[in-house]
């Protein structure tokens, strides 16, 4: 098995980490770096649970090999919240009763921040499509639509950090 040194920021900070060829984004985040936020639900890239920002982009991690994130830029669930503010799609999501279980909540957060970070004004048809590939066996859906027509209330103008940078939260 070969191993490689990987350069890459994670959720602002540097990050030098060693790999093997096959190791996930999704297990190099959870078991090397102890950012346990990113769930493993299917492994196949088919319930968006550990769906991560890579360079902007939601991504779900357990289908990126971590050696393909040399020189990228991750932001995860443990990212969104700054000097212990919560990301106005965390306090959306809390208000609107948009988490049950929790255990999809990671990567719809995810996908949400990236969907706002595009559009901060997304009507309904658009959030549907941005969550599309989250599955959720709780909600139902409506209230995690919601709380994304929440978020683009509580923050009108995104200042974000979905590719890596610190960000300015205005509200």
């Amino acid at each position: 098995m070969a191993f490689h040194k990987i350069n890459l920021t994670v959720n602002g900070g540097l990050e030098q980490v060693i790999v093997p060829s096959n190791m996930t984004l999704m297990t190099m985040l959870r078991e090397t770096l102890s950012l346990t936020g990113t769930k493993n639900g299917c492994a196949a890239g088919e319930c968006g649970a550990c769906t991560v920002l890579m360079n902007g982009e939601p991504v779900n991690s357990c289908m990126v090999l971590a050696v393909e994130c040399d020189g990228a830029k991750i932001v995860t669930v443990e990212g969104l919240a700054e000097d212990k503010r919560l990301d106005p799609i965390q306090e959306a999501m809390i208000q609107e009763g948009g988490v049950q279980c929790g255990f999809c909540t990671p990567g719809v957060l995810m996908s949400s921040r990236a969907l706002l970070d595009r559009n901060p004004h997304p009507s309904e048809a658009e959030i549907r499509q941005a969550l599309v590939g989250n599955l959720c066996r709780c909600t139902g859906y409506v209230r995690i639509f919601e709380s994304v027509k929440k978020a683009a209330t509580l923050a009108p103008h995104f200042a974000r950090r979905s590719a890596g940078e610190k960000q300015t939260v205005t509200s």
